[in-house]
């Protein structure tokens, strides 16, 4: 398989018939397009040749539970955790083994037509960002490449002299010719001279450009914002440990625009039964917070973390109720995160593009049958963006 000047073998135990690079295809969107690319660095690394740089049995325990490799010190799962800047990826036990089969077939071997025009960047491509503009790396990379090509045509330059100045000093010159001839390097003049100047000064403002350009890009995103609550609230304990659905608390997530930060009574529900012992008359002091919050009718002044634009417009219940969007594909593994934080960057651009990859989940919708029966009859399958993902006014008011 060829990416560009990149060639990936892939391990001859991975399928290649279309069945299974189809049914990997449903479950790479399902489960990881929200964090991976398969050419290009995003949230996670580029997935594009995994089999030729770890071993298959390797990529399914990872795959399944890469905090359990990251745990037991597997070298490379730790080293991949470290340069990612220690974001977990989720679990999937739920996945078989001819699912993980399935889901490297189509990382393999899917979407050949786009992986032509992609880069094909792994896990030793740096740290990630999966949004929108020119990722301050290839800037990097472009300034490297200029100073690079200066000091080529500096070294050829000399070079040339050199070869110049024995040419001529074989030649019969007067003495005025070969005094011009061999006068010695001066580095002041050439500090001094206007081509030094103008070279130095481009340089200059091409960083300030660069530092400029990655700080514009920068302003609005605040993924990876993990402010300290109130309340010492821990999802890995509630939605992780003890599996309370997240539509208990959020009350508003499949019927409004907004899913609702809960109220001290909805906290009371359990934890007028639940105290944990420990604390003023037996009740630990995080649950103490709660029980002075509802006794003094005030609300908890919890700290938003993820806070889109006021000139932008998300409906909650049109992503999860119609949508069937998981929690997960947007906020992350919650159920791991002892503080919440944001995980994803919430960009236009990430928007954008999960609206152009997205199916349409029409299975027992019938407001769907007819529309996904004429799409389906000359594009194939019917995604977001084919019912006005991507027109301005859907989220621009």
């Amino acid at each position: 398989m060829v990416l560009g000047t990149q060639v990936f073998a892939a391990h001859p135990d991975v399928p290649d018939d279309e069945s299974a690079i189809s049914a990997g295809k449903a479950l790479f969107n399902s489960n990881c397009r929200t964090c991976h690319k398969l050419d290009q660095r995003a949230t996670g690394p580029a997935l594009r040749g995994v089999t030729e740089r770890r071993s298959l049995e390797w990529a399914g325990k990872f795959i399944k539970n890469s905090q359990a490799l990251i745990a037991s010190g597997d070298a490379q799962a730790v080293a991949i955790y470290e340069e990612w800047n220690k974001l977990a990826m989720p679990s999937h036990e739920f996945l078989s083994d001819d699912d993980v089969m399935n889901l490297l077939a189509y990382i393999e071997y899917g979407d050949k037509a786009e992986a032509q025009v992609a880069g094909g960047d792994g896990e030793g491509s740096g740290g990630g960002g999966g949004g929108s503009g020119v990722p301050s790396e290839y800037l990097t990379i472009i300034l490297a490449v200029l100073v690079i090509v200066l000091l080529l045509i500096l070294i050829v330059l000399g070079l040339i002299i050199s070869v110049l100045t024995k040419y001529l000093n074989s030649q019969n010159l007067e003495e005025d010719d070969k005094e011009f001839v061999n006068q010695k390097f001066d580095l002041g003049k050439i500090l001094k001279s206007d081509a030094f100047v103008i070279i130095v000064t481009a340089l200059v403002i091409a960083l300030v450009a660069k530092t400029a350009i990655d700080g514009l890009y920068s302003v609005g995103i605040q993924q990876g914002y993990a402010p300290k609550q109130p309340i010492a609230f821990s999802h890995a304990l509630h939605a992780g440990q003890y599996e309370i659905e997240c539509q208990y608390c959020h009350t508003g997530v499949e019927i409004g625009k907004s899913a609702n930060i809960p109220s001290a009574n909805i906290c009371m529900n359990c934890h007028t039964h639940i105290q944990n012992v420990g604390g003023k008359d037996g009740i630990s002091p995080e649950i103490q917070k709660i029980y002075d919050a509802y006794d003094n009718n005030r609300p908890i002044e919890w700290v938003r973390v993820h806070n889109l634009p006021d000139l932008s417009y998300f409906n909650h219940a049109q992503h999860v109720a119609v949508g069937g969007i998981e929690c997960q594909t947007c906020h992350g593994p919650i159920e791991e995160m002892e503080v919440v934080y944001q995980h994803s960057s919430l960009t236009m651009g990430w928007c954008i593009d999960c609206h152009r990859q997205t199916d349409i989940k029409s299975n027992g919708n019938a407001y769907y049958d007819k529309l996904v029966q004429l799409h389906s009859e000359s594009k194939g399958s019917l995604k977001v963006k084919d019912i006005g993902g991507l027109e301005c006014a859907k989220c621009h008011y």
